[in-house]
């Protein structure tokens, strides 16, 4: 088993490269047949793999099936062509092989790694990482095989097209044996600040949030054969609310930014005025990234060889019947029964994932505006065109063209949410008889209480293993993110009844808008993004909660982000980081603080101790309700989501009594101003590997 296991690691090993090249840093080889040869080998792979083979550390031996997979789909899209997820033709490559691989019988990996070796060597690489990578995560036999940093084995999604030059020439030129200095990634080499929207280019451009958003949709699929796949508990709910805090999290850094928040794009044809030049060269695809000029406009879709035929009034009359099932509250299936509308089956209906009650009639509007947002340069194949970042669910980010997006599907989730058929809560709904608490803070060692402290840090990451056909060894580049100081919450409370458990429930929210006005709490409630929720017992009388930001049920730690398994790292959930194939979509621990500013940006902290009764799940496996390892996006694998609430609760809806969020506050919620400042100069990560530094 343990010997399968550090087999089907090595199929992420260099992507482009074909198998009949050693693997891995002790350069094992898998024998292949003839079968398993890649088919430009096909006259002589055998013989070249043999002669690889007498030089390698390891010969993996390769079972030999009766049958392997036709793959008449997927075997279409050319090895140098990019794959994406938003494509109907390359939803049905993704299905027809994550079909293959999961109809492999359970406990039997090495008929597995065969199946996998053959569709490795048969598949474009970027279709493969990608059903290889949920195949894993979905099997039971295959969960816990660690999934490779896509960063690093896809390098070019995420970093200066420059980059890739100076790497092979330092892998080619400094020998292993000689510490090889990093090549440095500039902060600004996508615009300068001539681009106002260039300001959040340190937000859109992390490396660490495009990973999330790729991860978690590794986790959260919207096509398979097998439904349960798809079927995850409140899929459609957490569509909404990830994204909804994605859009939270971006008008926090705007307004930090002096930027006003994002405006949705609402009136599809109008002209688009933001531009985007990616900067990002492909090194799996035969062309580079195309930009967006300014001012280009959607056009009617007419690509076959994507299945791609739609118009924008396809669209539009898609958005009418969406809005006619909120304005109603119901929903018409696919059968011609109604039933009612929540958020779940809005969130399934915008993604349009197999579980929309009528994919015929509510169309799929999410996946077809990015494509529609992505081929404006080419929208009818003319001129062979591929798409642009924001169609990768790995650089979709980095577009700010994605956040006018989504700030449109976050309006239509809010307008459900605004409607008469969602009530406001009750105050017995949001209160927690006998709880008060007396105070909360935060606090930083070695800084004034109620100040969160930002900063910038510089670490390193291994592109070795995405350097396909160049010397081995580490080749670090070096890039600048976001970070925050470690602190943690101090939470005073009373609890006048007897024992019990209370759900703590954290966030912070900017206190002014755009205007540097207070807000009005109808907006405000929109801003407040989540830090974290657990649970936690009250004693009877006075308690004092503390908790560690690095403790958040919203974030991943930094190591678990960029798979630095062997990094040390005092994190508390350091001995769970191997297990990130499930948990691994959560936020970056790196970008759990907003940026804030040198003077010190205004927010307001938010806790509430809720009544545990009524936020409890009872798991079929009779497991008690567990907020760790970044549940809050991602939900627990193969549970019930942790909490019956609604995601977002208390503020996912509006108040029918309260104005501002002072009125909003019970006994059982404190509200603390805070402040966030950024020192404005950058750290060297202690993480990064001593040759590098």
């Amino acid at each position: 088993m343990a010997n399968v296991v550090e087999s089907l690691k090595l199929l992420f090993d260099r992507p482009n490269e074909p198998l009949i090249t050693p693997k891995g840093d002790q350069k094992a080889v898998f024998q292949l047949s003839e079968k398993l040869v890649p088919p430009e080998y096909a006259s002589n792979g055998v013989e070249l793999n043999d002669r690889f083979g007498d030089d390698a550390g390891e010969k993996i031996p390769l079972k030999t099936l009766t049958n392997y997979p036709s793959f008449s789909k997927a075997s279409q899209l050319p090895s140098d062509a990019d794959f994406s997820l938003f494509l109907p033709k390359h939803q049905e490559m993704a299905t027809e092989v994550i079909d293959a691989l999961l109809g492999v019988p359970e406990n039997q990996l090495q008929d597995f790694l065969s199946t996998c070796v053959f569709a490795r060597a048969n598949l474009n690489p970027q279709l493969f990482n990608y059903c290889y990578s949920v195949a894993l995560m979905h099997r039971d036999d295959t969960k816990n095989v660690p999934i490779q940093n896509f960063a690093e084995t896809f390098p070019s999604k995420f970093m200066d097209s420059q980059v890739f030059q100076q790497a092979r020439e330092v892998a080619a030129v400094v020998p292993q044996t000689v510490a090889r200095t990093p090549i440095i990634i500039p902060r600004d080499y996508t615009a300068t600040d001539l681009e106002e929207e260039h300001r959040l280019a340190y937000w859109r451009e992390d490396i660490g949030v495009n990973l999330h958003h790729w991860h978690w949709h590794l986790v959260y699929p919207f096509t398979a054969s097998q439904r349960s796949i798809v079927a995850k508990d409140r899929r459609g709910e957490l569509f909404f609310y990830m994204h909804q805090q994605l859009i939270a999290r971006y008008n926090c850094e705007r307004l930090n930014n002096s930027l006003k928040r994002v405006k949705k794009f609402s009136n599809w044809r109008e002209p688009i005025p933001e531009a985007y030049f990616p900067k990002l060269d492909s090194l799996t695809s035969s062309r580079g990234w195309p930009p967006r000029q300014a001012n280009m406009r959607w056009q009617d879709l007419k690509r076959p060889v994507d299945g791609l035929d739609i118009t924008i009034n396809d669209m539009e009359r898609w958005r009418r019947q969406i809005e006619e099932a909120i304005s109603t509250g119901m929903v018409t299936h696919s059968d011609g029964s109604r039933s009612a509308l929540d958020i779940d089956k809005l969130g399934n209906m915008l993604e349009s994932s197999i579980l929309s009650p009528n994919r015929e009639l509510y169309g799929s509007i999410h996946n077809n505006g990015h494509s529609f947002s992505a081929y404006m340069h080419d929208p009818t194949h003319r001129y062979l065109e591929s798409f642009g970042v924001i169609a990768d669910e790995a650089t979709t980010m980095r577009d700010p063209f994605f956040f006018r997006w989504h700030a449109w599907i976050d309006d239509i989730c809010q307008s459900h949410k605004e409607s008469s058929y969602v009530r406001p809560y009750t105050r017995s709904e949001l209160e927690n008889q006998g709880v008060q608490i007396t105070s909360v803070a935060c606090e930083t060692d070695g800084y004034p209480a109620n100040t969160l402290n930002t900063f910038w840090m510089s670490s390193d990451v291994d592109l070795s293993r995405g350097l396909d056909f160049s010397d081995r060894g580490p080749v670090y580049a070096r890039f600048t993110h976001l970070n925050n100081r470690p602190f943690r919450y101090v939470i005073k409370c009373n609890n006048t009844g007897s024992a019990r458990r209370t759900t703590c429930r954290i966030f912070i929210a900017p206190k002014f808008d755009e205007r540097n006005l207070v807000w009005a709490l109808t907006e405000q409630r929109k801003m407040f993004i989540e830090m974290d929720r657990f649970v936690v017992p009250l004693n009877a009388g006075e308690n004092t909660i503390t908790r560690l930001s690095t403790e958040s049920s919203v974030t991943i730690p930094f190591e678990q982000t960029f798979r630095d398994l062997s990094a040390q790292s005092n994190d508390p959930r350091r001995p769970n980081l191997a297990e990130f194939n499930f948990c691994g979509c959560g936020w970056p621990q790196h970008m759990l603080v907003p940026k804030g500013t040198e003077a010190g940006a205004a927010y307001q902290l938010f806790v509430m101790l809720s009544n545990y009764d009524l936020d409890s799940v009872e798991q079929e496996d009779g497991s008690p309700m567990s907020c760790v390892q970044a549940s809050s996006f991602c939900g627990l694998r193969d549970k019930k989501y942790p909490d019956r609430r609604a995601m977002g609760f208390p503020f996912d809806r509006p108040s029918s009594t309260a104005t501002n969020i002072e009125d909003f506050i019970l006994p059982n919620m404190g509200l603390q101003d805070i402040t966030i400042r950024l020192l404005n100069q950058t750290e060297p990560n202690p993480r990064n590997p001593p040759s590098s530094s």
